[in-house]
């Protein structure tokens, strides 16, 4: 029977856990406090640790720290609140088996167990650089699913979250709209992600890019010799990610001759490779994205209705970075990660000058621009901190229609953020003020300042 610890200071929320995993089959022991963990992990070997990621009198960083000193085996999962997912991906890399945020469901949490069980299960009784590696690969697989995807906390986050969730175990077809720049792909591989078909390719495609004359080759392949520079067989997009995900980007830029063929292989399931008589059956899902009105297209005559109809089984709007604003520092501290990974650097924060920039920019570019702003800031940074003057000029001095404070004045937007996170604690004010990473002290003081103690 795996033996299970749990740490956490909420002790209603530790004991409902633990008596929900022991009816998993789990023997479970918890602890409030990280001195009485401590003791326990030194009296008993556990197979897997759960801890939250702050605590009074410790935090989960350092409990890792200690715990894989004592015993390297067991499997360490943080359990966080949604703002503090770029500090428990951080915590991966020194060793954390995985994190999972809270609010989660019941099976969620089984999942994460049984996945770092048989994590234990894979690794070698005496180690060597070839396991070691294997490991690393395994474990890297389940960071890399969880860097690229930050849905958000805000309202208007958590109801893509909830839309997203309900859709993605469905077959249906998903067309994704939303301004440049919102995320599209990254809902449309969260979607996959979700899926049953998520053990099979997600295959992205902009059809923006594609040129008329060879659309027909990039979603059905061809054969060789069937027009000059086809030299070799090729596999298409459909064959490509079949038993999987096909996610079609910017399909409203497809020319009307492509969409007729797009719309007969969706209906008979079957393609064929040009040049070639065989029919291939195909078992895709297919999800699609765009900028533009496609019903406004449909009623111009420039977009077939019935291949609209097939497309738009359900439809999802990506909010755009003003729409869910209180996000804002989730996704920065998401990219400064991202960004050192791929840069091979170590920045650690952004100065104080540099978050209030960030706060009365408009972001026209929505996510991607912030991305963009945070990733050319870290490649410009010597040291640990990011200061103002390695931002781009456009967003240090902001043009009027560019700044926030020209329809929604910081204190405005102060306000509200504050009130959001209230409700979506329940009013519970510690919880409140973890969300919005200040101290209780000064939330009471916010409080007070804008009368919203109710």
């Amino acid at each position: 029977m795996p033996n299970i610890l749990i740490i956490e200071d909420d002790a209603a929320f530790c004991q409902m856990l633990q008596k929900f995993l022991v009816k998993h089959a789990y023997k479970v022991q918890t602890s409030f406090t990280a001195p009485d963990a401590k003791a326990k992990f030194l009296d008993t070997k556990f197979d897997v640790v759960l801890t939250d990621l702050r605590l009074p009198d410790s935090d989960g960083i350092a409990l890792l720290s200690d715990f894989k000193k004592i015993n390297p085996e067991t499997q360490v999962i943080l359990m966080t609140g949604y703002a503090e997912v770029g500090t428990a991906v951080h915590a991966m890399k020194n060793g954390a088996y995985d994190y999972i945020s809270k609010p989660f469901t019941p099976d969620a949490i089984v999942k994460v167990i049984e996945n770092a069980l048989k994590a234990n299960e894979q690794l070698p009784e005496v180690s060597n650089p070839a396991s070691e590696t294997e490991t690393t690969q395994i474990h890297n697989s389940t960071k890399t699913n969880h860097s690229e995807t930050v849905l958000g906390t805000s309202e208007a986050s958590l109801k893509l979250a909830e839309y997203i969730k309900l859709v993605a175990p469905t077959d249906m077809s998903v067309l994704i709209t939303g301004e440049s720049g919102t995320g599209k792909e990254v809902t449309a591989k969260e979607i996959h992600d979700q899926s049953k078909r998520s053990g099979y390719n997600f295959v992205a495609v902009d059809c923006g890019a594609i040129p008329k004359e060879l659309a027909a080759s990039e979603f059905f392949g061809h054969i060789k010799g069937s027009f000059t520079g086809a030299v070799e067989d090729k596999m298409g997009n459909f064959e490509a990610a079949n038993g999987g995900t096909l996610f079609l980007d910017e399909v409203g830029n497809l020319s009307y001759e492509n969409q007729i063929q797009l719309l007969r292989a969706l209906q008979e399931r079957k393609i064929k490779r040009v040049g070639s008589n065989k029919e291939i059956k195909v078992d895709v899902r297919i999800l699609t994205a765009t900028n533009e009105d496609l019903s406004e297209a449909v009623e111009k005559g420039t977009f077939r209705e019935d291949l609209f109809h097939r497309l738009n089984e359900f439809s999802v709007e990506i909010p755009s970075l003003q729409d869910r604003f209180e996000d804002l520092v989730l996704f920065a501290k998401h990219f400064l990660h991202k960004a050192n990974e791929s840069l091979d650097r170590n920045v650690v924060r952004f100065s104080k000058e540099v978050w209030d920039v960030f706060k009365q920019y408009n972001w026209p570019g929505n996510l991607r621009e912030l991305q963009n702003v945070i990733k050319r800031s870290v490649l410009l940074t010597s040291g640990e901190e990011v200061l103002i003057g390695v931002l781009p000029q456009e967003v240090r001095v902001p043009t009027q229609k560019n700044s926030v404070s020209s329809n929604f004045s910081k204190s405005e937007f102060e306000k509200d953020r504050i009130l959001k996170a209230l409700k979506r604690t329940n009013f519970n004010k510690s919880e409140a003020a973890k969300l919005l990473q200040v101290t209780r002290k000064t939330l009471y003081n916010k409080i007070s300042h804008y009368k919203l103690d109710l």
